[in-house]
């Protein structure tokens, strides 16, 4: 049996290469989506700008935690963006691996 050690080696390359791309992009995607736009300036330390922190180290802030929100559309374009990125990128393994497909 003779084994090309070369084009596994590539293979093997290209695969982890397009592995890791899918899960970077994955996951801007999602903290694209975890990002909130509160329309208030952070401070920096935890809570909005101009709120005092409450004593006793709490993070809510009026019965609402900080961070808590919707996301702009910015952020849900760029993460669906990323996920429709990921989407083809699967996608387009699977049409390689099907033959059926071609």
């Amino acid at each position: 049996m003779d084994l090309n050690w070369s084009s596994l080696g590539e293979v093997a390359v290209v695969s982890i290469g397009a592995t890791v791309g899918v899960v970077i992009v994955f996951s801007l995607g999602v903290r694209a989506l975890a990002t909130t736009d509160r329309g208030e300036e952070d401070r920096g330390d935890g809570a909005p700008g101009g709120v005092e922190p409450p004593a006793g180290g709490s993070t809510a802030y009026g019965g609402r935690r900080a961070g808590v929100g919707r996301p702009g559309a910015p952020a849900v374009a760029v993460a669906g963006l990323c996920f429709l990125a990921c989407a083809a990128a699967v996608l387009y393994g699977l049409y390689l691996i099907v033959p059926q497909f071609h």
